[in-house]
């Protein structure tokens, strides 16, 4: 199915736009929750000091998680403008 202008426009600006909120995620847990460890130490999760549990699991089980989200998110962006491959 072709896309007009105005339809290629929106399905580009909703596609941009859970791109940036995935990378705004990404960038929190690859960078700033280990900008923070030293703090979170403080706290414990399974025994771990959390610090060092976000660094070591934390942060790569939101990152596969992530990945999930993503590919449903836009999976369901590309059938509401009726641009999704068939199944």
């Amino acid at each position: 199915m072709t896309l007009d202008l105005a339809q290629r426009e929106a399905h580009w600006r909703k596609t941009r736009n859970l791109m940036v909120v995935h990378l705004v995620i990404w960038f929190i847990f690859a960078f700033v929750v280990h900008w923070f460890a030293p703090a979170l130490n403080n706290f414990s999760l399974f025994g771990w000091p959390l610090g060092y549990y976000m660094a070591a699991q934390g942060a790569l089980a939101v990152f596969v998680i992530q990945l999930f989200a993503f590919n449903r998110q836009q999976h369901a962006i590309d059938r509401e403008f009726g641009v999704a491959e068939d199944e």
